[in-house]
């Protein structure tokens, strides 16, 4: 008897992806699908998918989103992708394999290739990027305390799936930076709620060395202007970060 996986997915307003991403999940059981209150068609794109269940629930914080998601899966396997994310066909086929091998892990780790616009980016720190996407909900939850950059926690023995997802997570530059900026106020928020302090110093040292990391020792720079775009706005979500953080601590 097969393996079956449920596709998961957290959205708002998604309208641009919804549909592709969804129809990468035409090998999964079941269709998750928990929406923080869309103002646009997502919903009502996703509805025409006959696999999908739609949850709606006010958006928190990411992690909060996510696990709800876990909660609804009814197997024990689930794949979860965000809105710009992509699988090939090669991909689906090593994750069927996958679930189906008597030795398989409990998670496993996908690496991404990204792209800003439709040019691919090589380096600016993106050649290592990986996460865990495919999973057995027994053996893992994310971490309650983080609120953006969701980590997932593992009782179990993770792996590596060789197929790379596609990552279309820079569409444009004004929709990366008002992501930054967002995930930076998150990420603020989070420091807050730990007890950290606001420091100048910190803030500063901390977004010149973003800056720094990834455009020379992550070698953004051999990605020309694309490179220098991504390095400035990778500094830019340190420096919100820490403005967050003074409000909150104000």
């Amino acid at each position: 008897m097969e393996e079956k996986i449920s596709g998961l997915i957290i959205t708002y307003n998604e309208e641009k992806n919804i549909q592709e991403v969804l129809e990468c999940f035409d090998f999964c059981d079941e269709i998750i699908v928990v929406d923080s209150l869309s103002t646009d068609k997502t919903v009502e794109i996703a509805g025409t998918f006959p696999k999908v269940k739609i949850i709606q629930n006010k958006f928190e914080d990411f992690t909060k989103q996510r696990n709800l998601a876990l909660d609804y899966a009814k197997n024990d396997w689930v794949l979860f992708l965000d809105g710009d994310e992509r699988i090939s066909e090669k991909g689906k086929q090593e994750i069927i394999e996958t679930v189906n091998n008597p030795n398989a892990c409990d998670a496993y780790y996908i690496y991404r290739i990204f792209f800003l616009g439709q040019q691919k980016i090589r380096f600016s720190g993106t050649q290592n990027d990986k996460n865990f996407r495919l999973f057995r909900k027994s053996k893992a939850h994310y971490d309650d305390l983080k609120k953006v950059h969701e980590t997932l926690l593992v009782n179990g023995k993770t792996g590596f799936l060789k197929n790379k997802l596609l990552h279309y997570s820079f569409e444009n530059y004004d929709r990366f930076k008002d992501k930054m900026i967002y995930y930076g106020q998150l990420k603020g928020l989070e420091l807050s709620q730990k007890g950290k302090k606001y420091s100048f110093f910190t803030k500063w040292s901390k977004t010149i060395f973003k800056f720094l990391k990834t455009y020379i020792l992550k070698l953004g720079i051999l990605d020309g202007i694309n490179g220098l775009k991504i390095s400035y706005l990778q500094s830019l979500y340190v420096y919100e970060t820490y403005q967050s953080l003074r409000k909150a601590n104000s």
